[in-house]
């Protein structure tokens, strides 16, 4: 496999290159052709690297791509979950090279996606295509890359209910996560749920003078900004009544195992340019980064916002937030919280609406069972060192949904880093990540195959 691998690396790269060029944003209707265009890509490509069955699968929104090879109905089979879609690449002034014309430089590739999820999600099929060109492939697979991912994906429940049968496997394995460093790998056995809403405020009827109403009617971006500021107290305690409620906490054992992990603080701090961190008090940077449920603004606008000035007292004011979720958290609950405390808090003088947009559930999954146990030695034979299981701060909504509907534990194997970007400019994969990734894969397949069959 190893010799199969170097000997098709550039063909490798050049396809995943292809890849990021198509600016796949399921976010915006307007590049609608071009989430379809990477379905069509990605289908292809698990169809020219093997598969018995390559086809796109319709949904109310952007398509899913299933593919499969059943090599014999007796052996497990492995079900690989990512998503072709990806960010908006917003704001692009701040990228050093355009988002969707990829650049690969100092051993990283630069693009929107290059990380999350398509440099991970496009070497399962690479490390496929390597197994069935070496006749290596030790068990059944499936594959199933959806285009709604970064939208909360909306039609996958629907999917999954409807495609049981088409999707019966005995594990599910995903890289959409990271690693601690290339010389430290590890495995994410917990994820945090998510809660997405807008709010949007308003006060007078029109957009007004500053100067003939200034300090006389309710400023809709002022009044949001102080209900927002009152979200935290000066602890970073998040004031919703009940927020904390259902949050399972940490024993001291296992914040202790926590602390063990490598970790650089100053490194950190030094990667992301800031000064200090901060936080929720009584907690370390990788608790409040994992274990502990935040809220946060993702975007904030309003008002008078072109070149030079306008003296204009807003009719409306509009924020993003969003709320990580930690076990027994449970996002509809949480949304409601929100809701209610969010529209008990507006002062008289404005109107306030809030649309909840998706939402995700935590997941926490056993480090015992011959899944993990087989990405664990797969990780250690690829990295000549054991991973260290670590609880990822990001979502991944449909794991919970995997196990509530199809009955299936997921395997968290991600080879990203946290430095590499995602969801912001200039976001990049390592080329030795990528490589790695293509070359562990086959090794969980062959572990697991043996252990499944014990």
């Amino acid at each position: 496999m190893q010799d199969y691998i170097a000997q098709n690396k550039d063909r490798f790269l050049a396809e995943l290159l292809d890849l990021l060029r198509i600016p796949s944003i399921s976010a915006d209707t307007q590049y609608k052709a071009d989430v379809r265009k990477a379905a069509e890509f990605v289908c292809e490509k698990i169809q020219l690297a093997g598969a018995d069955v390559a086809e796109i699968c319709e949904t109310p929104g952007h398509p899913i791509v299933f593919g499969q090879k059943i090599i014999d109905p007796a052996l497990p089979t492995v079900l690989v979950y990512g998503h072709y879609d990806v960010q908006p690449a917003d704001p692009y002034e701040l990228w050093d090279s355009p988002p969707f014309e990829p650049v690969v430089k100092d051993e990283k590739i630069y693009a929107r996606g290059a990380c999350d999820d398509k440099g991970q999600f496009y070497m399962h099929i690479k490390a496929f295509e390597t197994m069935m060109a070496t006749n290596t492939l030790p068990c059944n697979v499936k594959f199933m890359i959806e285009g709604e991912e970064e939208i909360g994906s909306n039609n996958l429940e629907l999917f999954v209910k409807a495609n049981r049968e088409k999707l019966q496997a005995d594990v599910i394995l995903i890289s959409d996560t990271a690693i601690i460093a290339n010389d430290t790998p590890s495995i994410d056995v917990g994820l945090r749920g998510l809660s997405y809403l807008e709010v949007e405020v308003t006060g007078a009827n029109r957009d007004l003078h500053s100067g003939v109403y200034g300090g006389a009617v309710a400023n809709p971006i002022n009044v949001l900004c102080q209900m927002i500021a009152s979200l935290h107290d000066e602890h970073n305690h998040i004031t919703i009544p009940g927020f904390y409620d259902a949050v399972a906490e940490l024993t001291a054992a296992q914040r202790t195992a926590m602390a063990a992990t490598p970790f650089d603080l100053e490194a950190y701090k030094k990667d992301l340019g800031i000064a200090e961190v901060r936080g929720e008090e009584g907690y370390t940077t990788l608790e409040r980064a994992s274990i502990r449920p935040t809220l946060d603004v993702n975007g904030i606008w309003g008002g008078y916002i072109g070149e030079g000035a306008k003296t204009v007292l807003p009719s409306k004011a509009y924020a993003k937030i969003s709320m990580r979720l930690v076990p027994n958290q449970q996002s509809e609950v949480i949304t409601k919280m929100f809701i209610e405390h969010f529209e008990a808090i507006a002062p008289a003088g404005v109107q306030v609406k809030i649309r909840p947009h998706h939402g995700g559930e935590p997941y926490v999954t056993p480090t015992d069972s011959i899944e993990f146990l087989a990405a664990e030695k797969a990780m250690e034979e690829s990295f000549g060192k054991k991973p260290v299981p670590t609880r990822g701060g990001g979502s991944i909504p449909i794991v919970a949904l995997f196990e509530k509907e199809l009955g299936l534990k997921t395997v968290l194997m991600g080879f990203g880093l946290d430095s590499d970007a995602i969801h912001s400019p200039n976001e990049h994969y390592g080329l030795f990540n990528y490589y790695k990734g293509i070359e562990t894969i086959p090794l969980f397949f062959q572990h697991y195959a043996a252990l499944a069959q014990k």
